[in-house]
């Protein structure tokens, strides 16, 4: 047994860390002085009216300091109850004023006078509320000024077990702040009192302790007796939420699984009668693997394009901060300079301070200095991560502002706008020392795009880096064609001297051909060559392309669809989707985007899918029988409608088109007729066919073809799941009624 859990069974065992109590026969309030102090309890409450401060015009008597302790107060032996003893320590505060002008005799009586006060003491525990009176009297010779002159005993507030109660004490009139005091007093677990109180007769009594990595809870109940047992998560912000609740008959033995354990896990049991005394406890609260468990099922969720919300089932400790993650998977980049760090609260939204949103901004939830949690929320909605440089401005002064570019090894400074600044930071020979001056360039000529701005720290900006990229390779690559045909020419000027030699020449289909070659017949263009088929492998098929085209049905459908092109694109397969072209559908029309991605998809061999939801059947349907559309969020729709619609009319689908529909939100009867004579799957229910009919010819073995379907569907489960939770989300509450959407014939 683990030894948290040993020194948890000891802590919670029949009877934990008892406490013998003094016991009070007088039912009656009382109270009492120190020596050289007289005391006086009025009878009964007072009201509780504390009065605002005045001044002291002398020397007066005022609490300093307040002390509780339990008791029991016990009329009879057994019929006792939980009662807080109150001890107010008091001191004389200011002076006596010296007059202008008096005889001796009028001087000194005044101070050789002792001091009477009134002490009142407040006692709050719901739902009882009790104001008592303390005459207090100190002898002359007791008054010094700023001398503490004794204490006060007064006994005693009755509570209920397990109540927080609060105690005040001032004066009458008040002469300073009064004291305070809050005390959570224990239960019948804390008590040697189980014999003395009644309410504490039946209730249950519960031993926690390790059974394997499991967790067991023994409750120690008298057979027949019927009580309640809830386990709840104590939330710091919020009511209490209810985990399970159960009627049971004693005794019993339940079994927690570890994985369920979190800090805020607590138990509460109480035995099923009237007005019954419930004890509850959370002995969870600083086990390790609780703190683990809680970690692991923290979720971070986008709720928009701006704001986000971390869900929990208790609080935690944590910050958030943004990073910067490069596409070759390497730690994420925290930003520089950092952000301020924001104390996260469980389960509410947060906003990004972002000017625009960028699929390699992530989020990291820290607590204690470690990184718990790590998401890029909008590697779905935007695309897969860019290649892009991140800049940092940075300024240094009212004219000049430093620049600097993020990589893995630091911030590789660039020269500034104005005078020359260095930063303070670890630099990196990489990219940006290449590249210094075209991202210099791009950066003043607002190539690069602006994503956080503050007027006294700096901004930061994201510069493509794909035109740098295609340039380095189109150079290796005219490198690597030369070598290629500078090695083919030599070997042609080899095989040259050698009449009637043969040499293989690399083919990719057909039976081996024999030609013969000689050097006069290479002169003379007579040449004679064997092809062999085999002699060269054949190149590896280029990735298929798939063009996904659906309806704008808003934020949450767009999400289900960035799910679904995020997770294609892992697969063999080059994914092209508006949702991550927007820049070149605003600046070449809706039209002319799906007409060229339609014809180039084709072209290549690719297929188109056809994402259809609610919104878009009951849109196509509306085409077919009108030719147009309702304008608004669906014109993008009748673009690509009108691109993919000539095709269907005259039989041109085979291999070219498919449709798709997902669990839960249509019906295969809801999709236009016209469109079922493509293969029509639903996700994630059908994947394996859908993907098998996607890759076509360059479809992986079946093992391999099974678990990419698994990698896709969980993708899919998790944003249908957050979709079609979400009742109010645009596009995903409107999930599919058989009366809503009748077939299309």
């Amino acid at each position: 047994m683990p030894m948290s859990w040993f020194l948890l069974s000891l802590a919670l065992g029949r009877s934990p860390a008892v406490v013998s109590l003094e016991r009070l026969v007088d039912p009656h309030d009382t109270a009492r002085c120190s020596v050289g102090l007289s005391c006086h309890l009025w009878d009964g409450d007072v009201l509780c009216l504390p009065g605002s401060i005045e001044p002291a015009s002398g020397p007066v008597l005022v609490p300093t300091r307040l002390q509780t302790e339990l008791v029991l107060r016990c009329p009879q032996e057994t019929d006792c109850a939980l009662c807080v003893r109150v001890v107010v320590h008091l001191a004389v505060h200011g002076a006596w004023e010296e007059p202008e002008e008096k005889s001796d005799w009028e001087l000194q009586e005044p101070r050789n006078a002792s001091l009477l006060a009134q002490v009142v003491l407040s006692f709050q525990a719901y739902p009882t509320t009790r104001c008592a009176l303390l005459e207090v009297q100190v002898p002359a010779a007791l008054v010094l000024p700023g001398q503490s002159v004794g204490s006060a005993v007064f006994d005693c507030f009755e509570a209920g077990l397990g109540a927080e109660v609060r105690i005040w004490s001032y004066t009458q009139p008040r002469y300073q702040k009064e004291l305070n005091v809050t005390q959570q007093l224990p239960d019948c677990r804390g008590l040697e009192v189980r014999d003395s109180i009644q309410s504490c007769w039946a209730l249950p009594w519960l031993n926690v302790s390790a059974d394997g990595d499991n967790v067991r809870l023994v409750l120690d109940v008298s057979e027949e007796q019927d009580f309640g047992l809830l386990l709840y998560w104590d939330q710091v912000q919020g009511p209490l939420k209810t985990w399970k609740h159960k009627n049971l008959t004693g005794p019993q033995t339940i079994t927690l699984n570890h994985t369920d354990l979190v800090p805020c896990l607590c138990i509460q049991v109480w035995p099923l009668e009237p007005d019954s005394v419930r004890t509850s406890f959370c002995p969870f609260r600083e086990d390790p693997r609780a703190h683990r468990n809680l970690w692991r099922m923290a979720r971070l969720r986008l709720l928009s394009l701006g704001t986000w919300q971390l869900d929990a089932p208790c609080s935690l400790r944590a910050k958030m901060a943004l990073c910067w993650q490069a596409p070759d998977q390497g730690p994420c980049q925290p930003l520089v300079p950092p952000m301020l760090q924001e104390n996260v609260t469980m389960n509410k939204p947060h906003e990004f301070p972002l000017l625009r949103s960028h699929p390699n901004l992530c989020v990291q939830v820290s607590s204690w200095e470690k990184v718990q949690l790590q998401e890029c929320l909008w590697a779905d909605s935007l695309g897969p991560f860019k290649d892009d440089m991140l800049l940092v401005e940075v300024r240094t002064g009212p004219n000049n502002t430093a620049v600097c570019a993020l990589e893995a090894g630091g911030c590789t400074a660039l020269p500034s706008n104005g005078s020359t600044v260095t930063i303070p930071l670890p630099l990196t020979w990489q990219r940006a020392a290449h590249l210094g001056e075209q991202l210099l360039q791009d950066f003043r000529t607002q190539q690069c795009v602006q994503l956080w701005n503050d007027d006294d720290l700096g901004a930061l900006w994201a510069c493509p880096m794909d035109k740098y990229i295609h340039k380095r390779w189109v150079l290796v690559w005219l490198v690597c064609l030369l070598l290629v045909a500078a090695l083919f020419f030599l070997l042609l000027l080899k095989k040259d001297r050698v009449k009637g030699e043969h040499f293989p020449v690399p083919v990719s289909q057909g039976q081996p051909q024999r030609v013969t070659l000689g050097s006069s017949g290479w002169r003379e263009g007579r040449s004679r060559v064997t092809l062999m088929g085999s002699a060269f492998p054949t190149a590896a098929p280029r990735a298929r392309t798939a063009l996904l085209l659906h309806s704008a049905d808003g934020a949450g459908y767009e999400r289900l669809v960035g799910a679904l092109a995020s997770a294609l694109s892992k697969l063999p397969l080059r994914v092209a989707v508006d949702l991550w072209s927007r820049r070149e559908l605003s600046a070449h029309g809706a039209l002319a985007w799906f007409h060229g991605q339609r014809h180039r998809t084709l072209q290549e061999d690719g297929v188109v899918v056809l994402l259809f939801s609610p919104a878009a059947a009951a849109q196509c349907q509306q085409w077919l029988q009108h030719q147009t559309v309702e304008s608004g969020p669906h014109d993008a729709l009748a673009s690509w409608l009108s691109c993919v619609l000539p095709d269907f009319l005259q039989g041109r689908v085979a291999g070219r088109y498919v449709g798709v529909y997902f669990d839960g939100l249509l019906h295969p009867d809801a999709v236009p007729a016209p469109f079922r004579a493509a293969p029509l799957f639903s996700l994630p229910s059908q994947l394996p066919g859908f993907l098998d009919v996607l890759q076509g010819g360059c479809a992986p073995r079946p093992g391999r073809l099974a678990d990419k379907a698994e990698q896709v569907a969980q993708a899919l489960r998790a944003a249908l799941d957050s979709c079609t939770s979400h009742s109010g989300a645009p596009g995903c509450g409107e999930v599919w009624d058989p009366g809503s959407y009748p077939a299309f014939e």
